[in-house]
């Protein structure tokens, strides 16, 4: 159950950061205006907030981790949101981004 409740976690907090990044980009670079700025930020605010819920209390852990969630992450929500096709490229260094959140995070330790 804690693996579970981790990857939920890092899911969330993907779409918290990402979709606060990309709506300050839409309020920035798209002249979307101030309110979607202001949205993006509590955005990713959420997200610093979300990622103390790990179950994991290694911070340098958790973000390290994370950062591989964030990437292939980001690629999801490109081909989702702004239609943008990733390449083999792309897949194959998302999935090399996902095994290393697996062995950071779910690699059997010793006590």
């Amino acid at each position: 159950m804690t693996v579970v409740k981790s990857i939920l976690l890092f899911v969330l907090a993907a779409v918290a950061e990402i979709g606060g990044a990309w709506l300050i980009w839409q309020g920035v670079r798209e002249h979307r205006g101030l309110l979607w700025i202001g949205a993006g930020v509590i955005a990713l605010g959420l997200y610093g907030f979300v990622a103390t819920l790990q179950p994991d209390a290694a911070f340098g852990r958790i973000l390290a981790a994370y950062g591989g969630v964030f990437v292939a992450g980001s690629l999801a929500w490109g081909m989702v949101v702004d239609k943008v096709r990733p390449d083999r490229w792309d897949l194959i260094g998302a999935a090399i981004c996902l095994v290393g959140v697996a062995v950071i995070m779910y690699a059997p330790r010793s006590a």
